[in-house]
């Protein structure tokens, strides 16, 4: 009988994976330059990695998430510019975080025209958890309001000259939630459009130990 998939042999499962897959060749990957293929390559190949292993929900296009039973979504990138995107539900998601956990693959790739196959090399892991995934610049600058007395106003304020997606009654609305319950600070970059825009560039160069950020594996120096 399978056992339950948890976050902690996620964690475990995503490094040994790693391990296994990097700098192997395959012919399903010789001259992929989508990104959005090769990433849906990976996460197909990782959730059925762990089927074969535990009793677990696969993720569809009506839930959201690839792996909805531990609430995680798998994101693969490339090291030349690590970033992704995910739909936008709220604007609330910039400053409490998406609602869900991150778990990010992060690869160089290359091709070998001589076996006509292309390999990855999976350069970065890591694992966030859903308190992390809100945006870096967004909620320092909202805990530095705090901690300085601000009130509702001063972060009404800061929200509208940082162009939080709302008007001016959400926006006020949300800055009172905000004062009653300070976000956490999230390591994200997330940028406005109609998808979030996530960038994970402070993830993969992270060097101090953050409650919330697992490193499953870390960028060589």
């Amino acid at each position: 009988m399978k056992q339950k998939l948890t976050i902690e042999s996620l964690i475990n499962e995503a490094e040994h994976f790693c391990a296994v897959n990097s700098g192997v060749y395959k012919p399903e990957l010789f001259g992929v330059t989508d990104g959005k293929a090769v990433g849906t390559f990976v996460e197909h190949q990782f959730q059925e990695y762990l089927e074969d292993r535990y009793d677990l929900i696969r993720g569809n296009s009506a839930n959201g998430l690839d792996l909805p039973s531990v609430n995680t979504d798998i994101k693969v990138t490339s090291i030349n510019r690590p970033q992704s995107s995910c739909p936008y539900k709220d604007s609330k998601q910039k400053i409490f975080g998406l609602g869900y956990n991150l778990l990010i693959f992060v690869y160089k790739k290359h091709d070998d025209p001589t076996k006509k196959m292309g390999m990855l090399d999976f350069v970065s892991c890591s694992f966030i958890d859903k308190n992390r995934t809100a945006d870096f610049q967004t909620t320092t600058g909202i805990r530095r309001i705090i901690a300085n007395q601000g009130n509702q106003d001063d972060i009404f304020a800061f929200l509208v000259e940082h162009n939080i997606p709302g008007d001016e009654i959400s926006l006020y609305r949300l800055a009172g939630e905000i004062l009653n319950n300070p976000p956490h600070i999230g390591y994200l970059t997330i940028s406005n459009a109609l998808q979030w825009r996530l960038q994970y560039g402070r993830i993969v160069s992270l060097d101090e130990t953050v409650s919330g950020i697992e490193q499953i594996i870390k960028l060589p120096k």
